[in-house]
């Protein structure tokens, strides 16, 4: 509960003393790109083979002949705007933002580059961690949907490829009973998932004690706490949206 209260507090601590509008804009343009330009490529990567993946396997079971081929492409379709991409996607990008930003902040803290913030006068907590939370949360939605659309993509290739169903099967089958909610039900994910990343890799990383050794544990915690709180979250808005 301690730790709870702490981290209340300092999300409170975001919108107190802030400095200008115009100096949080180049933050967070600055911050958007190192949270969502540069990880462009591993989500392209990881989407792409996630999606073929899922194909294979989908057609592998799916082994009955009363069974059409377009279920396929269905299966691939639900499954990447569900799960794969809002959920499994936010595990890398803990892994690969959320360790960014505990790493960075730690940094900073231990070589006591936020005391000298805080003693000009500058509210450190905001002026840091608030531009990476807005980042992230205008970012990874985007990334979100890069993800879904090369899964679908990969997947289509794939089955193109090995001959599991013809494409123009595939594209009806990702066309066939398409209900609309199932992306706002995932981009809700995403706002969701962005926001417990940036916010505990930020608290973790802002609270660093030590020196070297401890910016690599604050890392560490924050990616184990990030993907713990997105699985509960996960389950969370999946009981209340669906």
């Amino acid at each position: 509960m301690e730790s709870i209260g702490k981290f209340m507090i300092f999300l409170g601590r975001q919108f107190v003393n802030r400095e200008s509008f115009g100096t949080y804009v180049q933050l967070t343009i600055t911050e958007s790109v190192k949270v969502g330009y540069d990880s462009i490529f591993i989500f392209t990567i990881v989407s792409t083979f996630m999606g073929a993946v899922t194909t294979l396997q989908t057609a592998y079971n799916l082994v009955s002949p009363l069974i059409p081929g377009y279920v396929i492409a269905q299966v691939v379709r639900d499954m990447t705007i569900l799960e794969l991409a809002p959920t499994i996607m936010a595990i890398v990008y803990a892994g690969k933002v959320g360790s960014n930003i505990a790493g960075e902040l730690g940094t900073m803290r231990i070589t006591e580059q936020i005391d000298a913030l805080e003693v000009m006068g500058i509210n450190a907590t905001s002026y840091l961690v608030l531009p990476k939370i807005v980042a992230s949360i205008l970012m990874y939605p985007l990334l979100v949907i890069l993800s879904a659309f090369l899964s679908i993509m990969g997947g289509y290739l794939t089955a193109v490829l090995v001959g599991v169903i013809t494409g123009t099967d595939y594209i009806y089958g990702v066309r066939y009973e398409f209900d609309q909610f199932t992306v706002t039900y995932a981009l809700i994910k995403s706002v969701a998932f962005a926001l417990l990343v940036a916010a505990i890799s930020a608290y973790k990383g802002f609270y660093t004690k030590g020196g070297a050794l401890e910016v690599g544990q604050s890392s560490t915690s924050a990616v184990t706490n990030s993907c713990i709180a997105i699985l509960c979250a996960d389950y969370v808005l999946t009981k209340l949206l669906l």
